[in-house]
């Protein structure tokens, strides 16, 4: 089925639809949150009975996302989940999003997404990988739709954007990211705000965390893995949570003669204890990194993927060596 044609069906989903429950994957970036925020608003303007779920555990969010309106986002299941419309954004597979409710064989579920290796979970699926994020996807909805693109929602889908294409630096960043770009400033988007919002102001502990990653660094096969780790001491002394470790990977990825940048750190929760969260982008290109976090059972972008695991640092120093050099 062509991405044009999975659009008409799921336009016609969400026409048809007078209750939803809307979602994304655990550990939401820039592109799931915007997303998440700008379909609720849009959907809302329709009229609909819509909801958005996120589990608790996903707050406070990251420093950057702080100021997007999330205070109505259920951390429960609503009674009537059975009778709503679920709709993923941005989520490769459903096992991204690991609560039990979403993944009972009954629900219905809109599947949208620009993840090229998307399992198309969904009853009904659009995923289209040429897409620059998911955001953009929802872009073409809301114009399908005949839905007005406020400033709230232009506001949500330009962090989106900006976050999945690397402030337009990244590979994904095509002509049809920029004309988006442009309609959603005519809309009402300040950019600059936006810009200080996700990448000034930030707290004090998120510097010190990054001096304790960046003092760790260390180049493995000439610097094809250019690898950093952060240990649960490191946020305890630093007074810093889980989510000031945003950003860190990608000051390793861009030392020179790196193919994969990694960031390893431990998971804080009580019950992830001896977890490792592994954060992995490819520099160049030349190593597809969504593969490696697959293997783990993991997922993401070819530049941008990641991955939990119980593996000893050493062992998974030595697993991300040997499966970077594979692609090289």
């Amino acid at each position: 089925m062509s991405v044009g044609t999975e659009l008409d069906q799921v336009v016609d989903e969400l026409r048809a639809a007078d209750k939803l429950l809307l979602t994304t994957h655990e550990n939401p970036d820039g592109d799931a949150l915007g997303s998440l925020l700008a379909t609720h608003m849009i959907l809302t303007l329709l009229g609909k009975d819509v909801l958005m779920f996120m589990a608790e555990n996903e707050f406070p969010l990251p420093w950057e996302y702080r100021d997007m309106p999330f205070e109505g986002v259920l951390h429960h299941p609503p009674d009537d989940v059975d009778e709503r419309t679920v709709v993923f954004l941005d989520c490769g597979n459903i096992d991204r999003m690991p609560v039990d409710f979403l993944q009972q064989g009954r629900l219905h579920i809109v599947n949208i997404d620009h993840h090229h290796d998307n399992t198309r979970f969904g009853t009904v699926n659009l995923v289209d990988a040429r897409a620059s994020c998911t955001a953009e996807i929802v872009f073409r909805i809301a114009r399908e739709l005949g839905v007005e693109i406020t400033t709230p929602i232009a506001d949500a889908l330009y962090v989106a954007l900006v976050t999945d294409t690397g402030r337009f630096m990244y590979q994904n960043t095509t002509p049809e990211a920029h004309r988006m770009a442009a309609e959603l400033l005519e809309a009402g988007v300040a950019p600059h705000d936006v810009y200080r919002r996700l990448y000034e102001g930030l707290p004090f502990a998120r510097l010190q965390l990054l001096a304790r990653a960046l003092s760790r660094v260390q180049r493995y096969d000439g610097g094809a893995l250019t690898l950093t780790y952060l240990t649960r001491e490191d946020y305890e002394e630093t007074h810093s949570i889980e989510t000031d470790s945003e950003g860190i990977v990608d000051h390793v990825r861009a030392v020179e003669g790196t193919a994969v940048g990694a960031l390893v750190r431990e998971l804080l929760s009580e019950d992830r204890a001896g977890v490792r969260k592994v954060s992995l982008r490819s520099a160049d290109g030349r190593v597809d990194v969504s593969r490696i976090a697959r293997n783990h059972g993991g997922g993401g972008h070819r530049q941008a993927a990641g991955f939990s695991t119980e593996l000893p640092l050493e062992e998974l120093v030595e697993s991300l060596r040997r499966e970077v050099a594979e692609q090289l």
